[in-house]
């Protein structure tokens, strides 16, 4: 190991002489000798124990996903829940999707749980995030584990944790946690000795449990009876919602229902697709071709642990079109709003939830209806934490991120998939009573409240290397800011990690009234919005675009579309 960075050196020869497994002694020498690059990255740092929990590669070393990072993180865990509840019964709810060690982690963090005599709940079966978000409240449990790593490719995987509320972890618990994790800076000391008496299944009755709560979110059960043998094809990509998606649109009374028999089976090796994300229109090929075979009104999608969803549906030129989460997202609200309006339930007792890179349009539609919209940073368990504090003092009606995330009542405090997909379902149903199809119904609210367009561009580096450069780039845009972009000057730039807000004619700085994040927005004279964030497992920078203008007509929809997206390439372009 002559070649290798001594600190990396060191922290292998650490693994060699400890108490691991030989397989990964093994594998360990292997590296030294075909990929030393491969080793240094898999030793380079410790993967980090972020304030979402772990996500990484899966692999040897202590920047990998491995049964001995995952025993040291649920250590932290551990210590830090018998910390807080001294004296109590502890429960922590625990479950999986479909990638590949799925078994091997989750049980490995229960492992560790009981043999620190803390009580687990664990699901028989793999099921989607948002039935682990509901455990941990329904059960009382004081947190919660999700083994996942969302859409990830599939050689990643990733430990979700939650609170007691049924979110992910938020201040100061985040913090805290990652606090003692840290502190355990050796599988030596981790507890290994299970305690299978504390170990307890959650069975397939709580199934219906949940479906019973989603079902009570439906709010045109007679649009459905109308509707209900309109085609849906539906798709988990490999992944834990295949059961309980079709579930829920035959519990909201959907009968005509078409799985993608080929992405049925969960599968961590994601063998259909490139990435198994449903961002992707890629993702979406199977299901979109069956859609054409059934002539479907709605075509439906989950990534793997069905926390985010898609929806395809034809456009008026017969063609099936992707909506993105901006505007499934506009449609949900703009649904959920109206029906609200419609049944006399708005009166200034309700709040919607939005996330700073989400379309702004979702603020408008809130403002229109007279229900005020907070605004917070990217993640769903930012979203929670509004629910959490006004809990019991006001209603949430639904709030989302562009990120194909929505979640719609409160008893899941994470993003749903299977829920939003019954929901778009209903809003389908219900528009089609009133003649509309989806665009139609987005071109009213643009009519309404402005044509809002958002493009997205992820910009991915490698390794050590490429996160350095990543840092840099966002220390350029504070130091040296951009005066103007695509030829529009740059009016305002919003800098969430230092707290400011600069006037940039005036000089003028005021403080920001949000949590520190590192993200930088910058507002342009001619209304467009860029965000740049860092974001991800893997050294990457998200680059988020929002233009908009009045749209005086419905029928000028795609003409006025085509102009936003022109300008939305221009920016695309600038930032390339």
């Amino acid at each position: 190991m002559s070649s290798i960075d001594p600190a990396i050196a060191s922290k292998v020869q650490k693994w060699l002489d400890g108490n691991i497994d030989a397989e990964t002694k093994e594998a360990i020498k292997k590296l030294m000798v075909v990929n030393p690059i491969e080793l240094a990255d898999s030793f380079y740092q410790d993967l980090e124990f972020g304030t979402g929990g772990l996500r990484g590669l899966m692999g040897v070393g202590t920047n990998r996903m491995n049964v001995y990072t995952v025993g040291m993180a649920t250590q932290g865990l551990a210590n830090y829940l018998l910390q807080c509840f001294p004296k109590e019964e502890i429960k922590v709810a625990i479950t999986h999707d479909s990638r590949i060690n799925h078994t091997l982690f989750a049980r490995t963090t229960a492992d560790v749980l009981t043999a620190n005599g803390i009580s687990v709940l664990y699901f028989r079966e793999m099921r989607p995030t948002p039935m682990l978000s509901f455990a941990v409240r329904h059960f009382g449990c004081k947190s919660g584990v999700m083994i996942t790593a969302s859409h990830n490719p599939k050689e990643y995987n990733g430990y979700k944790a939650y609170w007691d509320d049924g979110a992910q972890v938020v201040a100061p618990h985040d913090t805290n946690i990652i606090n003692e994790v840290k502190k355990i800076t050796s599988f030596d000391q981790v507890n290994w000795k299970k305690n299978d008496e504390l170990l307890h299944y959650i069975e397939e009755g709580f199934d219906q449990i949940y479906l019973d709560r989603v079902k009570g979110l439906s709010l045109s059960p007679k649009a459905i009876q109308a509707y209900q043998s309109m085609p849906i094809v539906f798709s988990p990509i490999h992944g834990a919602s295949g059961k309980m998606v079709p579930d829920a649109l035959r519990a909201f009374g959907f009968n005509n229902i078409h799985v993608v028999q080929e992405q049925i089976k969960p599968d961590g090796t994601f063998p259909t697709v490139i990435y198994p994300n449903p961002e992707e229109a890629e993702a979406l090929t199977l299901s979109v071709e069956l859609g054409k075979k059934v002539n479907a009104d709605l075509v439906l999608a989950c990534d793997p642990d069905g926390d985010r969803y898609a929806a395809v549906v034809p456009n008026e030129f017969g063609e099936y079109e992707l909506l993105n989460g901006n505007q499934t997202g506009t449609l949900l609200t703009y649904y959920l709003l109206s029906k609200w309006k419609e049944a006399g339930k708005l009166d200034g007792n309700q709040f919607m939830v939005n996330t700073i890179v989400t379309t702004e349009l979702i603020n408008k539609l809130a403002e229109g209806f007279g229900v005020k919209c907070f605004n917070v940073l990217t993640g769903f368990k930012n979203i929670a934490a509004i629910i959490r504090e006004l809990e019991g003092k006001e209603t949430f009606i639904g709030g989302g991120e562009e990120s194909y995330g929505y979640l719609v009542g409160d008893f899941v405090r994470d993003k749903d998939g299977v829920s939003a997909c019954a929901m778009v379902a209903e809003a389908i149903a219900y528009y089609k009573t009133k003649g509309k199809n989806v665009f139609q119904v987005l071109a009213e609210v643009y009519q309404k409240f402005g044509f809002y367009k958002e493009s997205l561009i992820s910009v991915t580096k490698k390794g050590k290397d490429g996160a350095e450069q990543i840092q840099k780039l966002m220390a350029d845009f504070r130091t040296n800011p951009p005066s103007e972009m695509n030829g529009s000057p740059v009016e305002r730039i919003v800098d969430v990690k230092n707290s400011t807000v600069t006037e940039v004619k005036s000089g003028k700085v005021e403080k920001l009234d949000m949590d520190k994040s590192n993200v930088m927005q910058f507002y342009l004279e001619d209304g467009s919005k860029i965000s740049a964030r860092p974001s991800g497992t893997e050294p990457k920078i998200k680059y988020y675009f929002s233009v908009n203008t009045p749209l005086s007509n419905e029928g000028d929809y795609r003409k006025v579309e085509k102009e936003l997206t022109e300008k939305l390439e221009g920016l695309r372009a600038y930032f390339s």
